[in-house]
C-alpha cells in the first residue's frame, strides 16, 4: 500500500466574479498505488489559463464544468513515478490534464509522452503547448495570413498573444500589440520585435491610439480580450479583414453578460470575417505545429518568458495573476523537484 500524500485544489465555491480565496480548498490526500493500465505520476510543472474560469461557472461549454469538492483540472507536465502500463516507464516525461495537484494515479487516456531533450518540459505548457498551437492555429488556419499584412494582437504579452505576434513578425507582417504596462510594452517592442506595442493602461482612448499605431488599417485582429478593444479594432479594420475570436478575458468575471460590440456593424460594411475557434478540434495538426514550433524555438526566432510561482499553495495567486495583469508571458506553477523520488 502507497504511503504516498499528496496536496490538490479543489473548487470550493462557485464565483459570481472575480474568484477570491474562498473559491479554493487546499487538502491533503493518499496517492493510491496504480492498477493495471495505469500510472502513478509526480506533477513538477502546472498552467494556470484563463479557460479555467469558465469552467468555475455551472453552464454548457465546450469544456465540462469543475464540481464543487472536485480536484481542478488542467495541463500538467511531470514524471512517471509507477506504471502498470506498457508504454510508459519509470521515469517518462508525461503531458497531462491532472493539474492543480502535486501527484496524480490514473489512467492514460489524454495522457502523452513528452521529450525533454526537445525543449524543457514547462514549455509543453507553453509556447509548444496549448497556448503556442492556440496562436499557431489561429493565424495560419483559421484567418489565413498572409506575408506583408498589417496585424494587430490583444494581450500581446501573455502566453498566447506573445506567440501570435512572433509568428506574425515571422510570416513579415507587420505586427501591433497591446499589452498593460510599459516594461510589457518595452518586451515588446525591444525583444519581440514589434512595430509598435499600445500600452492601453495610459492610453485615454483605444480607439484614437490605434488610428495613430495602424493608420493605414488592420488587416488580421487576434482578438484575446473582446469588450472595448474588439470595438475598437472593428472600426480600424481593413475591408475584408479578418478576425480570430480566441478568447475574451475582459468579461470572463462579469457577472452578467456585457452589451455586444457597438461597432459590429463594421462587419457588414467591411466585409469582415470574424472566425472564432478553439484549439482542440485542431488536434490534427499538432505533429505540424510541434515540428515548426520546435525549430522557431530552437533557432531563437521564438521567445519565451515565463512567470513562475512556487509551490501548489501558490497556485490561486498565479491564476489571478491572469487577470490583474502581474503575469507575463506563460504563467505557470512549479510543483515539486524533477528527479525521481
Amino acid at each position: 500500500m502507497s504511503t504516498i500524500t499528496s496536496r490538490e485544489i479543489r473548487l470550493a465555491a462557485r464565483p459570481e466574479a472575480l474568484p477570491t480565496a474562498d473559491t479554493f480548498e487546499l487538502v491533503e490526500v493518499p496517492v493510491p498505488e496504480p492498477g493495471d493500465g495505469q500510472l502513478q505520476v509526480r506533477n513538477v510543472w502546472m498552467s494556470v489559463d484563463p479557460y479555467m474560469r469558465g469552467r468555475m461557472r455551472q453552464s454548457k461549454s465546450y469544456v465540462r464544468p469543475y464540481e464543487i469538492g472536485e480536484p481542478l483540472g488542467g495541463g500538467c507536465v511531470g514524471r512517471v513515478v509507477a506504471s502498470r502500463h506498457a508504454d510508459f516507464a519509470r521515469g517518462d516525461w508525461v503531458l497531462a490534464d491532472h493539474g492543480w495537484r502535486e501527484w496524480w494515479t490514473g489512467g492514460v487516456d489524454g495522457v502523452r509522452r513528452i521529450d525533454p531533450e526537445l525543449a524543457p518540459p514547462q514549455r509543453y505548457l507553453g509556447a509548444l503547448g496549448m497556448p503556442g498551437m492556440t496562436a499557431y492555429v489561429g493565424l495560419l488556419h483559421m484567418v489565413k495570413l498572409q506575408e506583408g499584412e498589417s496585424v494587430l494582437v490583444s494581450s500581446a504579452a501573455g502566453a498566447v498573444g506573445s506567440v501570435a505576434c512572433q509568428i506574425a513578425k515571422l510570416k513579415g507582417c507587420r505586427v501591433t500589440g497591446i499589452a498593460g504596462g510599459e516594461a510589457k510594452c518595452a518586451w515588446l517592442r525591444n525583444e519581440l520585435g514589434l512595430d509598435v506595442a499600445i500600452d492601453y493602461k495610459q492610453e485615454r482612448n483605444l480607439t484614437v491610439a490605434l488610428r495613430r499605431a495602424c493608420a493605414d488599417g488592420i488587416d488580421v485582429y487576434f482578438d484575446n480580450v473582446g469588450g472595448d478593444t474588439l470595438d475598437a479594432a472593428l472600426l480600424h479594420m481593413r475591408d475584408h479583414g479578418r478576425i480570430a475570436l480566441c478568447g475574451m478575458i475582459s468579461q470572463y468575471n462579469d457577472p452578467q453578460p456585457p452589451p455586444g460590440p457597438r461597432f459590429l456593424i463594421a462587419a457588414v460594411t467591411k466585409r469582415l470575417t470574424l472566425r472564432g475557434f478553439i484549439v482542440r478540434d485542431h488536434l490534427d495538426l499538432l505533429p505540424t505545429f510541434q515540428h515548426d514550433m520546435a525549430k522557431w524555438l530552437n533557432d531563437g526566432l521564438i521567445k519565451v518568458r515565463e512567470t513562475v510561482f512556487d509551490g501548489l499553495q501558490n497556485a490561486p495567486r498565479a491564476f489571478l495573476a491572469l487577470f490583474s495583469g502581474a503575469g507575463t508571458g506563460k504563467v505557470l506553477v512549479r510543483l515539486g523537484p524533477d528527479d525521481l523520488p
